[in-house]
């Protein structure tokens, strides 16, 4: 019953997404107060309270008490909205119950789907706007009635019914269901065949693979964890049959996972809520982020080569590799090209971006139709398209839920205004140098966002630290980009590594030394968001030129340092090698712009010194032979 009534609640939330998108979403708070209540009763049947433990019928009866109180309070703001919107409501006592029983409810869901940590945070917020006025000092303010929190989080579009949730029920909805129609339309294997095809003859081959197919998954999908236990669990397994170490294995499907959070074209769903949040469209977030997650795959893939070669990892065999003309079959690429030029094309033409997403859906359709027909019987493509909008109703929960908290906790920060006296703390302790505030803001954004999923982490460390970042001059898309970076590294980052303990889960060793493999896989990745305050060109700004110098310098860094932390040699001589990195990334960091050139001269230097050393050894060998 609870299975069929799931199945049921996800095809209607995906089929609401898909009309929305195409007609336009309902009144703003019509639209997200319809939206939370759908997500909830779903999000209830996924993670029921007390499954498989005798006392699931008390279970049984909170679950159907939180869903009433919910689909009441729903009901009351579509019933209301007029009401609402014109005028300035005082809280009644039903208010204040429906508020509170709404609260619970998403907080409890949150707990169960992520853990305790976000409801903590949201809870300690809410603490902090009703009690904060008996706090001493620069932390305490005038304090807020029961009322007014009501007032503030229910009666209006500040609170729950707020923009993060209005981007999760139209933009982010649209995007999560192109996602996963894409990959079950066969979008998911044509990635996969392709990055095994591109990766798996050279050295390390089948880390290279999940280097490849998680950031093409990534992009879709927008979630590090998810994609970990899509993709994990076909390239650890390989991994692991070809003999590589299985904490390396872990890492690598973690650490490639995460960057495709923050790799265009579509990037995961903290990208429009950072679009929404500064006023600008999504194509200027997503051209900020090419350049730095192009250094983020590039220092990926060199780490993984220079290890499989120092450690002897196999290629994968010829035999287990797709052939070109398999992978560039009509039924595999026509659909994922008509999906991607019309979701293109509506973005460019400057329609709405859920509008886009509805175009290349249809596009998606109609090329899966036409390639398939006479292939598959209708009712297996008729399958997979259901489950893709059932899949995206499941997906839709976390989000949904975790973004309707994120909007109470950043509502009770603007409204106590604790963001910015922790914002004028961090500039007053780093004394307004730009360096070692980035430095504080770093390390906070990495705890703030241990355990939480990127989205979350990157909306409570943009209401709090983004502003510490702009108040000593740093542009606001590179602020916003740089604590988005971290938030997503916070995922991969021990002692709470999320991503790193669902590939240890996979791999079957222990997340420890996962997480060290993790962080070392990674080490470049750190560097990258200091790139952005270095060189604006990191994220698209100040002309070509600033672009080629942030990409000279960029690339010197990604192949410099992990032949250095590696001791790849270039002369044959340990500190002679050394020497030439350590040179080569000083002068990328150097602040002007001769020195990204003269870095990549001294780098292409060292390696033209190995290659003309192999070639001896090479030469040598043979005549000898």
């Amino acid at each position: 019953m609870r299975e069929a009534l799931s199945k049921g609640l996800a095809l209607i939330i995906g089929f609401f997404v898909f009309y929305t998108a195409a007609t336009g979403p309902f009144e703003s708070l019509i639209q997200r107060a319809l939206f939370i209540g759908l997500v909830v009763a779903l999000g209830l049947t996924i993670y029921p309270l007390g499954a498989g433990k005798s006392w699931r019928p008390i279970g049984l009866v909170v679950d159907l008490t939180l869903a009433c109180v919910t689909i009441a309070a729903c009901g009351y703001i579509v019933v209301n909205y007029d009401a609402i919107m014109t005028s300035l409501p005082w809280a009644t006592m039903a208010d204040k119950v429906l508020t509170l029983g709404l609260v619970v409810t998403l907080l409890e869901i949150g707990r169960r789907a992520v853990g305790l940590i976000f409801p903590i945070l949201v809870l300690t917020r809410l603490a902090y706007a009703l009690l904060g006025h008996h706090l001493p000092g620069a932390l305490g303010h005038r304090g807020f009635d029961a009322d007014f929190v009501t007032e503030t989080i229910f009666l209006g579009d500040l609170g729950v019914w707020g923009m993060l949730v209005g981007i999760a029920s139209t933009v982010i909805a649209a995007f999560v269901l192109f996602g996963t129609l894409l990959l079950h339309t066969g979008g998911g294997q044509a990635f996969m065949d392709l990055a095994m095809r591109l990766g798996g003859k050279s050295p390390g081959g089948a880390a290279k693979i999940a280097t490849i197919s998680s950031g093409l998954f990534g992009m879709v999908s927008g979630s590090a964890v998810a994609n970990v236990a899509t993709t994990g669990n076909f390239t650890i397994p390989m991994m692991k049959r070809l003999g590589y170490p299985r904490p390396f294995s872990a890492a690598v499907e973690a650490v490639a996972s995460t960057g495709g959070q923050i790799a265009p074209p579509i990037m995961g769903a903290a990208a429009f809520v950072m679009a929404e949040i500064l006023g600008v469209s999504y194509v200027t977030v997503m051209v900020a982020a090419i350049l730095p997650a192009a250094l983020f795959y590039v220092s990926v893939f060199v780490t993984v080569h220079i290890t499989a070669i120092r450690r002897g990892l196999q290629i994968v065999p010829e035999n287990e590799l797709p052939s070109w003309r398999e992978i560039v079959a009509p039924r595999r690429v026509l659909p994922i090209i008509a999906a991607l030029g019309l979701l293109f094309t509506g973005i460019f033409l400057g329609r709405s971006i859920a509008t886009a997403a509805f175009w290349g859906i249809m596009g998606l359709l109609i090329a899966f139709v036409l390639t398939r027909a006479g292939q598959i019987p209708w009712r297996d493509m008729a399958a997979r398209v259901l489950d893709g909008f059932g899949d995206a109703g499941r997906g839709l929960v976390i989000i949904g839920v975790l973004l309707a908290g994120a909007q109470i906790l950043v509502s009770m920060i603007n409204l106590t205004g604790i963001g910015v006296t922790l914002s004028s703390m961090i500039v007053s302790l780093a004394g307004d140098r730009t360096f070692f505030v980035a430095l504080i803001v770093a390390g906070v954004c990495l705890i703030m966002g241990m355990g939480l999923p990127t989205t979350a982490a990157y909306v409570l460390v943009a209401a709090v630290l983004a502003p510490a970042m702009t108040a000593v001059g740093v542009d606001p898309l590179a602020a916003h980009m740089f604590v988005f970076y971290f938030a997503t590294l916070s995922v991969i980052t021990p002692p709470v590594c999320v991503a790193v303990f669902v590939g240890a889960g996979i791999a079957g060793t222990n997340w420890l030394p996962a997480a060290i493999e993790a962080v070392r896989l990674a080490a470049v990745v750190y560097i990258v968001p200091f790139m952005i305050l270095l060189y604006p060109g990191m994220v698209g700004q100040g002309g070509a030129l600033a672009i080629a110098e942030a990409a000279m310098s960029g690339l010197v860094l990604v192949l410099a340092i992990p032949g250095l932390l590696s001791g790849q040699p270039l002369f044959g001589n340990r500190f002679a090698d050394a020497l030439v990195y350590l040179m080569a990334v000083t002068l990328a960091i150097v602040p002007h712009w001769i020195g990204p050139p003269l870095a990549l001269g001294v780098l292409a230097l060292g390696f033209w010194q190995r290659h003309v050393h192999l070639r001896k050894r090479q030469i040598t060998s043979a005549q000898e032979g």
